[in-house]
């Protein structure tokens, strides 16, 4: 049994990682970034001491790679997932068969904190193509960690989101700005908040073995959350609640085009709300606060305004991590 402070974290240089990578290293661990791109981590290497946070090569797609990155190992993180399948990638090479591999030689190598990021929404019976395979990913997962953490945020914002910054990109261009799913509502949570959630599950035996469902302090529509983002950007633009039908006829032909704007699968995902349940735990059992998207997502749409804009200094302070 692993006995160092050594965090690995598969998907330590995406978006959510690199928080928690952050947070680790503050914790005092050594922390193994591992990833397809190791020189993408080369950054962060300034999150820790010499020497405290490491970039390794591993794809969750190879036994070898993984099991060297969890050798020695006293905590393991998965955070790695994709959206939609590619032609190298697909949701249950990715999704399920690489949650099952990095849970399986964690468990191999004695390592027996584990915490695994999945999604809200996540069901064997989910509607989208992603929320099954994410079931399946934690299903697979518990099968060689029994007591892993599962993190189920919403949609996840933060400074580099592809979330609210499409939105703002978007507002920039189009003088018409088409809704998908404009009734379905979203309760999204702000980076921060998940990877400091992810930290404690890591670090605290007490989280072990639970699911965390994650959603913010705002419940809006889809719509709602478009007119929200040309408010702050200050454009004036038309919202087109695009219909059922039409949309999906255009994901039909999106989905054929280099990097797939629209899918069919993302359009079942939006035919259910994505808000955290009555009785789900979160949040509140935590005893945490979670950061609103007034606090935080006004100062990084700045940019989008008519000629562009400066970040607000308080809303920074307030939300932003040392990264």
């Amino acid at each position: 049994m692993a006995t160092d402070k050594i965090a690995s974290v598969f998907g330590g240089n995406g978006f959510v990682g690199r928080y928690v990578v952050q947070n680790l290293a503050e914790a005092g661990y050594t922390v193994r970034v591992a990833s397809r791109r190791p020189d993408l981590a080369t950054p962060l290497r300034t999150l820790g001491k010499v020497g405290q946070v490491a970039p390794f090569y591993a794809s969750v797609l190879d036994d070898a790679s993984v099991a060297c990155v969890v050798q020695g190992a006293s905590v393991v993180i998965n955070l790695v997932a994709v959206l939609g399948a590619t032609r190298s990638q697909g949701l249950e090479a990715i999704n399920v068969q690489g949650a099952e591999r990095v849970a399986r030689l964690a468990a191999e190598a004695g390592v027996s904190r584990f915490v695994h990021m999945s999604a809200l929404g996540a069901a064997a019976d989910a509607p989208s193509a992603y929320g099954r395979s994410r079931a399946a990913g934690e299903a697979a997962v518990k099968r060689y960690q029994p007591n892993a953490a599962f993190v189920r945020p919403s949609v996840i914002f933060g400074p580099e989101d592809h979330f609210f910054n499409m939105f703002g990109a978007l507002a920039r261009y189009l003088p018409i700005m088409p809704v998908y799913g404009a009734h379905t509502r979203l309760q999204p949570v702000f980076v921060g908040d998940v990877a400091h959630v992810v930290t404690c599950a890591a670090l605290e035996a007490e989280l072990a073995g639970k699911v965390w469902s994650l959603g913010g302090p705002d419940v809006l529509s889809m719509q709602q959350i478009y007119a929200w983002v040309l408010k702050e950007v200050r454009r004036n633009r038309m919202v087109f609640a695009v219909p059922d039908g039409l949309a999906k006829i255009q994901a039909a032909i999106f989905e054929r085009l280099p990097g797939k704007i629209l899918t069919q699968d993302q359009l079942l995902m939006l035919s259910q709300d994505n808000i955290v349940q009555p009785g789900q735990q979160g949040f509140a059992e935590l005893g945490m606060v979670p950061r609103s998207i007034e606090q935080c997502v006004p100062f990084y749409l700045d940019r989008f305004r008519p000629g562009g804009g400066r970040s607000g200094i308080i809303v920074e302070k307030q939300c932003t991590t040392k990264i």
